[in-house]
């Protein structure tokens, strides 16, 4: 018998604890206090002229708490912290995790750690100049990127967030990218769907639980305010697919601007994406070319026949990413949060909100000491100015040198990696649905002159005041059109969404609460045909140009849950819908009290500041 599905036509048109663990001064990026350049810090070029004597925007004053010195930058290196190491796992045998394994179905059963890992978060206005190049953008605990949070699989993970954007007169929120938050809804962190704004000056907490391990990432969900540098990596622990002596951490990797991206987004409403001047790779790069070369490199030391894994993250407003390592080869054994059959690659296609985990050996020292590490804009896609400078170091012996290394051939292309590379270790099989049943949801463009994007035939236009648990809480049950809602009523049915575009942008697909099967992925007219034995299974997949993308999700996790593209402009241009799933059960979830007060601080702050709601509203 066949389970109950739905099948939506989508097109995309332009137009308890035993005890606390406590991480107070996990470090991020770049620090608000000003220091000497530590050595470890990354490679500054001996003859970079003064950032400041050709850019006019405000400097660094010794004392100035709200300043980031353009040439301090911290980078980790060390192993992976964890309080509960897990007997078994070792780098002889990383597939056991305590009593669970790779083997583990994580969607059902996790290990009960009772341990809580707490941490407090802080959200200022500062002055950056992450490349040399000063300019005005917001850091989480004086960094940026934000401090990184750990957790071991199983773990409860509380974070109190605080807004101190008293200048910018900024609300906040964090979301928690890619983690399913299973019967925690109210603690995605989506400003107008989950939560009110957290207002300058106040406080909210966010708790849930690690069910899943691997890496991804947080980001503030309002606006534009994760690409200003509200964003930061999370790292669980567990069991891997494949072995490797050492943990290198988190490499976040982003564009950057020399302008905050809410003035640029006056231009990308009107002609389009802006081209970036530069990107980074964990909150540091090189500006500029020569002795006018300001900042300093990303650099990460190694040992000559060690094995290391990697966690990539693209965390760009609009740069899809090929990541290499110059004469090193990558074993790839993650997508997003899902481990996956090892393959070896020379380079991996990152789409925004993307993550891969990878395994590179360490044995090249006889080729050079030191070799390029690069972050490389797809053109097909992505407009930046510094195509060929995103770039680290990766070095053997004492001290990087610059390297004289080239790049691995690569394809430009805005693709994710083929689908008969990503197979789940984790082996599930999706039933193939009856087409009898096809809802067609239209797409156009709805504003002359003005870049808006529409998903299921509308704009998604949404307010901070009134978010959907809150209309929910309050017996709601008639959403407005612009709201963008899917009813899914019942439990337990498979939803299936055909998604098609008409245009040359590539959209990557971001869904909250839920992994999804990516059926069948590609350019022009779909055919058909579906990969139903063990598909990808992820949570952000690329919508090709001109192309279409086909998923399928079970609804066993009630909440109200965004699906979006990840490009910060589209997203702020609408083109978003939510799927309101289980209804009845939703009501029992939400605690209304902490809902409530969030709600009634931002009202209070916006009846006094009178703050104005520009684009979709989340």
């Amino acid at each position: 018998m066949l389970p109950r599905v739905l099948l939506l036509l989508v097109y995309v048109a332009f137009a308890t604890a035993a005890y606390v663990n406590y991480y107070p001064g996990m470090k991020g990026g770049y620090r608000h206090e000003i220091s000497p350049l530590d050595s470890n810090a990354g490679y500054n070029y001996t003859c970079s002229a003064d950032p400041h004597s050709h850019h006019p925007e405000k400097s660094c004053k010794k004392g100035d708490r709200h300043c980031i010195n353009h040439n301090t930058t911290s980078i980790t290196n060390t192993t992976i912290p964890t309080s509960t190491p897990c007997p078994g796992n070792t780098r002889e045998d990383r597939s056991r995790w305590c009593d669970f394994s790779i083997d583990t179905d994580y969607y059902t059963d996790a290990p009960n750690t009772n341990v809580i890992r707490e941490y407090w978060l802080e959200v200022d206005d500062v002055i950056v100049a992450p490349d040399g190049y000063p300019r005005r953008a917001m850091a989480i605990n004086g960094s940026i990127p934000g401090p990184t949070i750990y957790a071991d699989w199983g773990d409860t993970v509380v974070v109190h967030v605080t807004n101190n954007l008293h200048e910018s007169k900024n609300g906040t929120s964090i979301h928690w990218h890619g983690l399913r938050q299973n019967y925690t809804n109210q603690n995605d962190g989506v400003v107008s769907i989950t939560q009110c704004p957290i207002a300058p000056g106040s406080s909210t907490t966010y708790k849930w639980r690690a069910t899943q391990y691997g890496t991804t990432w947080y980001h503030s969900h309002i606006g534009l305010q994760a690409w200003e540098g509200v964003a930061g990596a999370i790292v669980i622990n567990g069991p891997a697919t494949a072995n490797y002596d050492e943990d290198k951490g988190t490499i976040l990797l982003s564009d950057w601007t020399h302008q905050t991206v809410d003035e640029l987004y006056l231009v990308a409403q009107t002609t389009g994406p802006p081209k970036l001047p530069n990107g980074l790779i964990n909150g540091t790069n090189v500006y500029g070319s020569g002795c006018n070369a300001t900042g300093s490199r990303f650099t990460m030391k190694v040992n000559e026949g060690t094995s290391y894994r990697l966690r990539l993250i693209n965390g760009a407003i609009n740069s899809h990413f090929k990541f290499m390592i110059d004469n090193h080869t990558l074993t790839v054994i993650a997508m997003d949060l899902v481990p996956i059959q090892p393959y070896t690659t020379d380079s991996i296609s990152i789409a925004m909100g993307q993550r891969y985990d990878v395994i590179v050996t360490a044995n090249q020292a006889s080729t050079a000491s030191s070799f390029w590490l690069r972050a490389i804009p797809q053109e097909a896609c992505s407009a930046n100015e510094s195509v060929d400078n995103i770039k680290g170091i990766f070095y053997y012996g004492d001290e990087p040198t610059i390297p004289e290394t080239n790049p691995w051939p690569f394809n430009n292309s805005c693709a994710d990696e083929p689908m008969s590379s990503l197979i789940p270790h984790l082996d599930m099989i999706v039933h193939s649905p009856d087409w009898e049943a096809v809802t067609d949801l239209t797409v156009g463009r709805n504003k002359a002159n003005l870049f808006r994007w529409y998903l299921n035939s509308t704009t998604m236009e949404v307010f901070w005041d009134n978010p959907t648990l809150l209309q929910i809480a309050n017996n709601e049950t008639v959403f407005q059109k612009s709201n963008a809602v899917i009813s899914l009523p019942n439990e337990n049915e498979w939803v299936y969404l055909i998604i098609n575009t008409n245009h040359k942008d590539p959209h990557p697909i971001h869904l909250h609460g839920h992994d999804f099967f990516v059926l069948a992925q590609g350019a022009n007219h779909w055919n058909g045909s579906l990969v139903t034995q063990n598909p990808p299974r992820r949570d952000t997949a690329v919508l090709p140009a001109y192309g279409y993308l086909v998923i399928a999700f079970e609804t066993n996790n009630p909440g109200a849950w965004l699906m979006h593209c990840h490009i910060g402009w589209h997203l702020s241009e609408g083109l978003a819908l939510q799927f309101v799933e289980s209804y009845h059960k939703i009501e029992h979830l939400i605690d209304y009290d902490i809902l409530k007060e969030t709600c009634d601080a931002w009202t209070n702050y916006d009846e006094k500041y009178h703050v104005k709601e520009e684009d979709s509203g989340i």
